[in-house]
Order: C-alpha cells, then sequence, then structure tokens
C-alpha cells in the first residue's frame, strides 16, 4: 500500500457541487454568453471543469446546458480525469416558452410536450431530468416568485422520468412552486428561497412537510469574491435566505450546499467553498457545512461511492492547510486533490501520485 505524506493537511472527502452550468462563464449577461457558437460552449464548459477540480471539487451535477454539450464533457472527462471532476448531467433544462432559461433550448411550447421531453433527454443519455418548477432572476421578464408548473404537471414529469430511472431536479424559488414541488415527488429541490412577491417567507408547515419527506433542499447562496459587490437588495434576500436554511436544518431537512455556478458575475466557477463558509457564517457547525458539500450532497445527487473519506468509497480527496473544523476559510487553502485515488492537482504538499484505500 502506497504511503502519502501530505505534510500538515486535513483530509477532507472531495467536494461535490450539485448545481452547477458549466457551459455559462460566469458573466453579467447569461442570455447572450448561451448564445454563442458551440465550440465557445464547450471551450467554457472545459474551463470551468477544470476549475472544479483546481479548489477540490471532485464531483459536479450539472443542472442546464444547451445542445447537450456537457455530455461530450463528461465522456472526455471520464477518458481523462485530470481535466475535471466526475460529471453528472441533465442537459437542457425543461421550461415553458420564454420561460426561466429558455435561451438554454429547453423551452416548450405547451405542458403536453412534458413526459416526451423526458423521453429525448433519456434518449440521449443523461444522468438526471432538471424542470424550471418557477422563474427566475437571471432571465428577462421571469418572476422568481412565479410557479411555471401546476402539481400535476411536474408530476408527470416524475412519472415518466422515474419510470425511465433518472431522478428529477427542480428548480423552486417560489413558496407554491416548492408545495407544488414537494408533491410531485422530485428528488430534490433546488434553491428553495420561498420566494413571494413580497420577499423571502419561510413557510414553517412546508418546511415541516419536506423535513418528513426527507426532501434535500440544494442551498445556492454563496458568491464569488472575485466578482462584483452585491446590491443592497441582494445582500438582504441572502441573509433571509441564509437563515430560511438554518430553519430548514433545524427542521430536520437535508441541506445540499451547492454554487450555482456560471450564471452571472457574481456567480464564477470554483465558488463552492465560499457557499461553504457562508453556512458557517449563518450558523452551521463547520461540521455540517462540511457534509452539506460532501456526504449529504453525494446521498442527494444518488452517488453511493462519493462524499466520505472511507473504505470502499471512491477516493476522491481534498487535502487543506489547516484545520477547517476549527477554521472553515482552512478549506480554501488546497493542498492536493485526488481523484479516484489519483492525484490531478498538487500545490506544494509532499505526496506520491497514488493513494487508494485498501
Amino acid at each position: 500500500m502506497p504511503v502519502v505524506d501530505l505534510g500538515e493537511c486535513t483530509l477532507l472527502p472531495g467536494l461535490v457541487d450539485a448545481h452547477v452550468h458549466l457551459v455559462l462563464p460566469g458573466v453579467p449577461d447569461p442570455v447572450a454568453a448561451a448564445a454563442v457558437p458551440e465550440a465557445t460552449l464547450l471551450m467554457n464548459a472545459r474551463r470551468a471543469a477544470a476549475t472544479c477540480l483546481d479548489v477540490g471539487i471532485t464531483t459536479v451535477r450539472d443542472l442546464g446546458d444547451r445542445d447537450y454539450v456537457t455530455l461530450r464533457i463528461r465522456e472526455e472527462i471520464a477518458l481523462r480525469p485530470d481535466t475535471g471532476p466526475h460529471l453528472m448531467v441533465s442537459g437542457p433544462p425543461i421550461t415553458t416558452a420564454r420561460g426561466h432559461c429558455w435561451f438554454l433550448g429547453g423551452a416548450l411550447e405547451s405542458p403536453a410536450g412534458l413526459t416526451e421531453a423526458v423521453r429525448v433527454r433519456a434518449t440521449r443519455g443523461v444522468d438526471l431530468i432538471k424542470i424550471m418548477a418557477s422563474g427566475g432572476e437571471i432571465t428577462p421578464g421571469s418572476r422568481s416568485w412565479q410557479p411555471q408548473y401546476t402539481a400535476a404537471e411536474l408530476r408527470s414529469v416524475v412519472v415518466e422520468s422515474h419510470r425511465l430511472g433518472l431522478p428529477v431536479a427542480a428548480h423552486a424559488h417560489a413558496v407554491d412552486a416548492m408545495e407544488r414541488a414537494l408533491a410531485a415527488g422530485v428528488d430534490t429541490v433546488e434553491h428553495g428561497t420561498f420566494r413571494t412577491p413580497t420577499g423571502v417567507e419561510p413557510d414553517r408547515q412546508l418546511i415541516e412537510r419536506v423535513a418528513e419527506a426527507g426532501l434535500p433542499v440544494t442551498v445556492t447562496t454563496g458568491f464569488s469574491p472575485a466578482g462584483p459587490p452585491l446590491d443592497e437588495s441582494a445582500r438582504v434576500r441572502i441573509v433571509q435566505t441564509l437563515a430560511a436554511a438554518v430553519d430548514m436544518r433545524d427542521a430536520g431537512v437535508r441541506i445540499v450546499c451547492a454554487s450555482d455556478a456560471g450564471i452571472s458575475d457574481q456567480k464564477q466557477h470554483g465558488l463552492l467553498p465560499h457557499g461553504v463558509i457562508r453556512l458557517v457564517e449563518a450558523g452551521f457547525s463547520p461540521a455540517e457545512a462540511l457534509r452539506a458539500a460532501t456526504s449529504t450532497a453525494a446521498e442527494a445527487c444518488g452517488l453511493a461511492r462519493k462524499g466520505r473519506v472511507a473504505r470502499g468509497f471512491d477516493a476522491d480527496l481534498l487535502a487543506v492547510t489547516g484545520d477547517p473544523l476549527s477554521d472553515i476559510t482552512a478549506i480554501l487553502a488546497v493542498a492536493a486533490v485526488y481523484r479516484g485515488g489519483r492525484r490531478v492537482r498538487c500545490f506544494g504538499s509532499k505526496n506520491t501520485p497514488e493513494f487508494r484505500f485498501q
């Protein structure tokens, strides 16, 4: 068995980012960024995937591309694990005509096409289905507090997806959309910000029902320090949304920490560690926040061999200088990254190129 000397480091599971958009490069106008030639989309996705590995993200769930570009990236990374994380992909998200993220090519003219849209994606080889249960912030004319589908429409997507062996991730900012997604039986709620026309308004009864159902909620409140500062209204919403995440945690909801990287210049790729830090600032313990981006995230994504440093699991590892359980910012001090037991990144630590659990 090889012996690896990482020096004065803490060994963590590789991070799992359960909500990313690799084809979007983290610029102010995502609509324009999506309307580029396929070669540019591929270049953006490759660069984003490499950035993920640089910060210790060894698994990524891409929840919205254009033209199924990430399926090609998934194949490339499978051949060259040093170029990016283990990748799960949804293809273009299912949305309404001119609905949230219509510019990624997944818009349907009527709900009659929902089950066929699922079948098309399954045929292309996606790992899961993404549906926009509510509007969103980055699409002109869309409103995050407005639902886009009825519970029955969402249920039709869930039934067909599950029949084909695919989980369903539902983008849901609006309280009504969260209610409908829960009723429909989706597998994860993305964002879960309890948006209403007047702000962020957590629904205690809904939180209890989400906890009882065991439905994971993916929180995406991290922002890149390299991006422009948030305006006051956005800062207020973030504080309120983080407070809602604490309420959900206290009620027993499984909280997943993810990034939503790529959608704006405030959401640049590789920002997941900053989301972990943000959870701690909001009141999560460092261990809780780290689990939200490792073991809990892996479980929510249906990945049985990811998210833990344990015998029988994939040796996806992140070594950091310092102890993130005492100072969570140590998660930013990456010393080395391993994928499947093989070193893919090294930032000055003494080590050998291979590590295996035996």
